[in-house]
């Protein structure tokens, strides 16, 4: 019987939560972008998006350092936007498994992304245009660029002959 998370995933998922923690801690700043209750900042959802193709328990874990990130430079209401890449990464790994393409995962969480993160801000007291508007298209164009970097580590990564998914683990 194999264990639930293997231990090289396990590593993969540490590198990637360090990474998630320090995107918003050393990028904070000069890669960031904030309007309100939306901040955007440069490849912040990469180690999320990566970790969605190893497995959905590396995928969480990512998602709690991303979380915790945004918590110690931004505070709350970003660390709550922060953390529904938890549910994302997860959503997102559950439809690797299922076979959907890298391309097709990322297009296909792009919405809930966006909505999970507009429903945060509206639980944080932000009017619903900020929250629809602002947060929601803000988030949609950011998991775009964001997706783009991705694919495009990906294939960096597949040409070192680092490959993410389970199978060839």
């Amino acid at each position: 019987m194999k264990p639930r998370v293997e231990a090289h995933e396990l590593l993969y998922g540490a590198l990637l939560a360090a990474l998630a923690v320090m995107i918003p801690t050393a990028f904070g700043g000069w890669l960031q972008i904030v309007v309100g209750p939306f901040s955007a900042t440069l490849a912040s959802h990469v180690p999320t998006m990566l970790a969605m193709f190893i497995s959905p328990v590396v995928a969480a874990l990512v998602g709690i350092g991303s979380a915790l990130g945004f918590l110690m430079t931004l505070g709350p209401v970003i660390a709550g936007r922060a953390a529904v890449h938890i549910l994302i990464g997860v959503m997102g790994a559950q439809l690797v498994r299922r076979g959907y393409t890298r391309g097709g995962t990322l297009a296909l969480t792009a919405l809930p992304h966006a909505a999970g993160e507009a429903v945060i801000v509206t639980l944080f007291g932000f009017e619903p245009y900020t929250a629809l508007v602002v947060v929601g298209l803000g988030t949609v164009l950011h998991h775009g660029i964001d997706s783009a970097i991705t694919l495009a580590v990906v294939g960096s990564l597949a040409k070192t002959g680092v490959k993410l998914n389970r199978s060839s683990l």
